[in-house]
């Protein structure tokens, strides 16, 4: 398992439909060593701080197998690492084998697995089709987000050491699925309302689809 590429940019207005929406959607590969801070890494900003970036969304991975699927489902759109607003592009990782809470050691910063992307608009814009965010949530491959535990460098090619958090056991993938879909049991989503590493929005929202046994 290992970093393919350390992607930054900084927030930039683009034209949509008629108006003029800021956006930090657009990354960059960076070559050199890149610092680990609590919110972002040096280069990178958040456009929109009420709904994205934060303690809990410091970080966006995602996954560099995801984008054969991709190039076949969008010919001719170029593709290159960071396409999809990602900080880290890895190899190695799988949102079904990833845990919410598990934490991952990279170059010498540390983080934890918080929470599945759910895409707004703005991932319309980077690709200039508005029915990109129902492509992208129906094909299950979302990525992740990561809190930062401890602050440190990480460059292209380091080597991602999983410290898996074996309390939790609730994959991305279930956080995902458990949030598109109808889920008749109640048992995976108390244990999903009981993640400490899930922000505490998320929990809400599982804990309001939880059955009142006194009712």
């Amino acid at each position: 398992m290992k970093v393919i590429s350390v992607n930054v940019g900084r927030p930039r207005d683009v034209e949509w439909r008629g108006k003029m929406v800021r956006t930090s959607i657009f990354k960059d590969p960076v070559v050199s060593p890149v610092r680990v801070r609590k919110l972002n890494l040096d280069g990178d900003e958040q456009a929109d701080l009420s709904v994205h970036g934060g303690s809990d969304k410091a970080v966006y991975a995602y996954p560099s197998e995801h984008y054969g699927y991709w190039r076949e489902q969008l010919p001719g759109v170029e593709l290159p690492w960071g396409a999809f607003g990602e900080n880290l592009t890895t190899e190695g990782l799988s949102e079904h084998d990833l845990h919410i809470g598990d934490r991952l050691s990279i170059g010498s910063a540390e983080f934890v697995v918080t929470q599945p992307r759910i895409p707004c608009f703005k991932l319309g814009i980077r690709f200039g089709r508005p029915d990109m965010v129902k492509l992208f949530q129906r094909s299950g491959r979302n990525g992740f987000y990561l809190a930062v535990l401890r602050e440190g460098v990480l460059s292209t090619g380091d080597a991602i050491r999983v410290l898996p958090d074996e309390q939790s056991r609730v994959t991305v993938a279930e956080i995902v699925r458990l949030y598109v879909a109808d889920e008749p049991q109640q048992e995976p989503l108390r244990r999903a309302s009981e993640l400490a590493a899930l922000p505490e929005s998320w929990r809400e929202y599982f804990r309001k689809r939880l059955w009142d046994p006194d009712s």
